[in-house]
This record gives C-alpha cells, structure tokens and sequence, in this order.
C-alpha cells in the first residue's frame, strides 16, 4: 500500500515536531500545493532523499498532518480548535495561491474571516488557541482581529444578546452572532451587562490586555471595564482575594484548572523553589499589565482593590513607577478605604510590622487631590460628573465628608499599629499630624491612639509623652474621654490639668446656654412642640406621662452631673491655690524690715566706736535718737 492509499484509510504515519519522513519519489506531486516543501526538494538535489527537517513549525505535528492531508486531497474539517494552527502552518509551508487556487492560505482566512470573526465563542477559542503560536499569529493579524471582534460584541447592545454566555458549562456552545431568532424561553431573559466578563478573564494576560484596550477604544463604560479587570484580577491572583470571602474557594479551583490548562504556563519537571520563581514572574507581570489598562476615571475600580493590588505590588516588588501610579489612585479615593485593606505589612527586615510610610505617603496624595479639585474648577472628578459646580456648597460638603471619614480612618489606623514596639514617636506623630485640623470635630479617636502607643510603650520619658499628647486637642474631647483621661495615670500632669479646664468652660458655657434658653423658653421652644405634637398625640395618654416623666428624671439627672462636675472643679481649683500659696511661702526667704535692719546697723558701728576709742566720753556718744535727752546723773532733792 502507497503513501496516498494509507492516508486515505486515515493512517498517516506519526510526524515528529522537528522531523518529517516521506517517500518523495512516490508523493512529490502531491506537495505542488506548499511551495516551502518543492523548494527544499529542489535545492536539495538528492536521489535519496528521505528526510526533511522542519524547524519551528507553528501548530506542531497536528497541523502539519492536517496539511499533508489537503495536499493529499483528504477533506479537511476546519474548526475554530484548530484553525489558528492551521492558518500559521499554511503560511510557513507557503501555500499560496500563485501554486494552486483555492490553496490551504485562501481556506483558512475564509474560515476566519465568515465563521470564527461572526461567533463570539469561536473568537474566544480562536484567541485562546494563539497563545502557543507567537509570534506567527500576531504577524497574521488573527490576534488583532479576534480582539476586535470580541470588542465589538462586548460593546454591543445586551438586549440583542439571545444565546447562552459568561463561563457556563463547556458543552453548550454559542450559536454565531448572526443568529439571534432562537424563540427558546431560556434564551428571552435580559442579559446583564457583566455577561463577557467570565469569558473574556479565560484568556491570557497579553491577550486580555489586547482586548481590553479595543473595549476602551470602542467607549466602553469605565465602570464596567474595571469590573472586568476586578474579575481577572481574582480569577489569576490567588492571593488577591480577601480571606474568608465566598469567592475564594471557586477562584482557588478556577485558577489551579486554568493553570493546569496553559494559561499561565509552568514547567513541570522543575523544582519547587524554581515554580515559585515563575509563579512570581507570572503574578508580577499580571499585576504590571493590569495597572497599565485600569480606566483613569475615579471610581473606576473600588479601593479596596487598588489596597490589595498594592499590597502584592509590594510583596512581589512590582516596578516603582506603577508602585506610585497605584498610590496616586489610592489617594484619589482613599476615603472608601476600610481598615482591613489599610493594614500592609512592611516587607523590609527589621522595621515596624505595618507599612507606616506608606499610608503616610497615601495621605498626601489625599491631601494633593483634595486641593486640586478645591482650587481647579475644570478638573474633572466625581462631584463634577453628577452636576456639582465648583465652589459649590454641595461639593464642599463632599470634600468635608471625606476628609472627615479620611481622619477616622487614620485614627483607628494609628490605635492598630500603636501596639507596635517598633513603632517611633516620630512616624506616629507625623501620621497623626497629617490631616489639617479642621479634618476632626472631636479627638477621641486620636486619644485612644496616643493612650494605646502609651501602653505599649511604658519607658517613654516625661518629655517624650508630652511630646505625644501634643497630637490632641484637649478641647476636642467628649465628657467620656475627659472622664477618662482625669484618671490616666499615663499620661502627664499638665495634660491632666487642661483636660479639666476645657471640661469646665464647656460645663460653664453650657450652664450659660441653658440659662438662656430658660429665659426664652416661650419663643425658642415652641417650635419642637409643635412639630412632635402629631406623634404625641397618636400615644396613649399614659404612655405620654410616662414618657415625659422619663425624660424629665433624664434632665434632672443630667442637671445633677453638670453641677456635680462643677462642684469637684471648684474644689480642686481651691486646693490648687492652697498648695500654690503654700509653695509660695516655703520658696521666699524671710526679709527684714528697713527699721529692724537700720537699728542693727547702728549698734554694730556703736560698739566699734567703743572699742576703738575706750576714754570717750558718754556724751560724745552717737545716740540712735538725736531728740532724745540723756539720763540724769544725780537725782533731785526731795526738798
């Protein structure tokens, strides 16, 4: 039996991918059609001839034999598994229409162009099956096309959409895009406009980058396109999902199948530092390219996922740049940010256990952005999309908002990593000092921050722990947090002592208010009556009474507790001055009068004088008063 009568019963013999062996004399005319193969026989020149190496041949044995058999004349089945190998082994083997019309070239690019570009899972196949043929099938344009083409179905109206799509299971295939009169009831519910994204998260990484960017160039939402970037981010990150979340167990079998399937392609003989190596490789490249094609509008992916895309950037040492595009991102959304996604490890050795620097360095962005939008009135943001005008109390009510959600977070932030040892005053400090003043209306979260990092550093110095309490505003404390702080042991004496001078003016100013109030009760309380009377009246009686008795007892006892702070303030006050006198009176010497000092002077220079000149008289004797008369020296006669 011939070469021709075994490829016609279908036993074509096995093809090597580097080697083919055929009986030339006996099959020359049937390779009239592949114009590589007549000219290597040609320029050979050799009666014996019986081997011919083919290098890198794209499709490999598969699509050489499928080929072989069209030169043969066998009728061969085009489908969308193997027509992109089929297309590049064509063009390899030069089978052109200058050799034969009709030729293997023409067929191909007619299947592409009427079948696989008209069907949507033919397209996704179609460029899925390139993935092992570059650079053949970029130079053929098949993966340009396919994106294209996957684009523009992406793109197109869901409602027309009438065939089963997004990841359902492989058995059920997609009719072609032309055919949408199928009157089958499953096939008549409205399609979510999410329905490409499972897809196209099948394909690999430079493949999805291609499609992506025809979907931003064909105006796609950018809503929806960082949605499917979300979805691929998940799907081939494993470690991007959050722990405990639904999704990971499914993302975690989706992953290992499609690693197992070539999609990110690992060498099996190699050792296991070596899979991690390129699994590191792989995860970083992704992570690089995914960055690149993110939509540059706010909002366009949640941040959440910028927090965890930064944090495998860092883990995986992504490059610096697309490090610090990811931060400027954060910090234009830094206010949807949760505590969980803030908290990156530090990956350098011998530092604090979080990334301190970082959410620094993500408040400046924050900072940065908010003063942009602020002082230009034509940038465009989130509050100009939804009609805010510039300078418009709406807008800065949102800017408010989100400075004020930016403060909490940063709060809770610093309470966490205050337990830290490794921590510095320095970094806590100017974290905490970030955010301008205006940022918080009350500084309890910051005061459990500095009473946290005072716990967990107990050899701060007496300096070093004023320096801390400069963070907060003492002002700014609720009645809890002054309770709390009056009886802080931890913190310093002075700090102690204006906590409780800003609770008692506040307790003044409030006593000052409520007299007001009390003094125009007719006109300033008539209106809350008014407006509660509906709701009072719908009530029982008795429950009326008991609901007034219950909020008097609430006054009276809030009366109680003001007077009561009140008293304990006067009283500490009091015995302040009482001890400020008494270290008066023990710091100052006591001092002589000038009288007592004169007459001690007088009679030291009266005794020098007597010992200097013994004889003298008495009445040359200076007395301490000239009018003084001097003593008699003879008494008067009583007659």
């Amino acid at each position: 039996m011939d070469s021709k009568e075994e490829a016609s019963h279908g036993m074509w013999p096995p093809i090597s991918l580097v080697t083919c062996w055929f009986a030339w004399k006996r099959s020359i005319s049937i390779f009239t059609r592949c114009g590589r193969m007549n000219r290597i026989i040609y320029e050979s020149r050799d009666a014996e001839l019986n081997e011919v190496e083919l290098e890198n041949l794209p499709g490999g044995p598969d699509a050489f034999e499928l080929a072989a058999k069209f030169c043969y004349g066998i009728a061969v089945d085009l489908t969308a598994a193997n027509i992109s190998g089929l297309r590049c082994a064509a063009e390899y083997l030069e089978m052109t229409e200058d050799l034969e019309e009709g030729n293997l070239i023409f067929k191909t690019e007619a299947f592409l162009s009427y079948v696989v570009l008209s069907s949507w899972r033919d397209s996704i196949l179609v460029l899925k099956s390139c993935e092992n043929l570059s650079p053949w099938a970029e130079n053929l344009q098949i993966v340009r096309r396919c994106s294209e083409s996957i684009a523009w179905k992406a793109c197109a109206n869901p409602r027309g959409i009438r065939w089963t799509y997004t990841g359902k299971p492989a058995g059920i295939s997609s009719p072609k895009w032309n055919e949408m009169k199928d009157s089958s009831p499953g096939r008549n519910q409205q399609v979510p406009p999410d329905w490409w994204f499972e897809d196209v998260s099948l394909l690999r990484i430079d493949h999805f980058v291609r499609v992506v960017t025809a979907i931003k160039v064909k105006g796609m939402r950018f809503e929806l396109t960082g949605a499917a970037i979300m979805q691929y981010a998940a799907k081939w990150l494993p470690g991007l999902v959050k722990e405990g979340s639904g999704e990971d167990a499914n993302n975690k079998d989706n992953v290992s199948a499609n690693w197992k399937g070539g999609g990110l392609h690992m060498i099996v003989a190699a050792s296991k530092d070596d899979i991690s190596n390129i699994q590191m490789k792989e995860q970083r490249m992704i992570i690089e390219s995914l960055i690149s094609i993110i939509p540059p509008q706010k909002d366009s992916v949640s941040c959440s996922f910028f927090l965890r895309l930064l944090r495998m950037a860092n883990m995986l040492k992504v490059a610096p740049a697309l490090v610090t595009e990811l931060e400027k991102r954060v910090g234009m959304q830094l206010e949807q940010a949760t505590l969980t996604d803030l908290l990156i490890p530090s990956y350098n050795k011998g530092e604090t256990l979080y990334d301190v620097e970082l959410v620094q360095r993500l408040l400046e962005h924050f900072l940065v952005q908010v003063q942009m939008e602020q002082s230009s009135p034509s940038r465009q943001s989130f509050s100009d999309k939804h009609g805010y005008e510039s300078g418009s109390p709406r807008r800065n009510n949102a800017n408010s908002n989100a400075m004020a959600r930016v403060a909490r977070l940063v709060d809770s932030y610093l309470t966490e990593v205050s337990r830290d040892r490794n921590l510095s005053l320095t970094k806590f400090q100017v974290l905490a000092e970030a955010l301008p003043d205006t940022a918080r209306s009350c500084d309890d979260g910051l005061y459990r921050a500095v009473d946290s990092y005072l716990k967990a550093h107990p050899t701060l110095t007496e300096h070093e722990r004023k320096r801390l309490c400069r963070v907060m505003d003492c002002q700014k404390l609720s009645i809890d947090a002054c309770m709390h702080a009056a009886q802080n042991e931890r913190l310093p004496l002075r700090v102690v002592v204006q906590v409780l001078f800003s609770e008692q003016v506040k307790i003044s100013n409030a006593i000052g208010n409520n007299a007001v109030k009390e003094s125009t009760a007719g006109s300033h309380y008539s209106h809350p009556v008014i407006s509660t009377r509906k709701a009072l009246l719908e009530g029982t009686p008795q429950s009326f009474q008991e609901g007034w008795a219950t909020a008097k007892k609430d006054i009276n006892t809030l009366k109680f507790e003001l007077e009561s702070m009140k008293a304990k303030y006067l009283e500490l006050q009091s015995e302040m001055e009482v001890l400020q006198r008494q270290f008066d009176k023990m710091g100052k010497p006591k001092q002589a009068s000038a009288w007592t000092s004169g007459w001690k002077k007088l009679s030291k220079l009266t005794k020098m004088t007597a010992m200097d000149n013994p004889e003298m008289e008495s009445s040359q004797v200076p007395t301490a008063d000239p009018a003084r008369k001097a003593p008699r020296r003879w008494r008067n006669s009583i007659s």
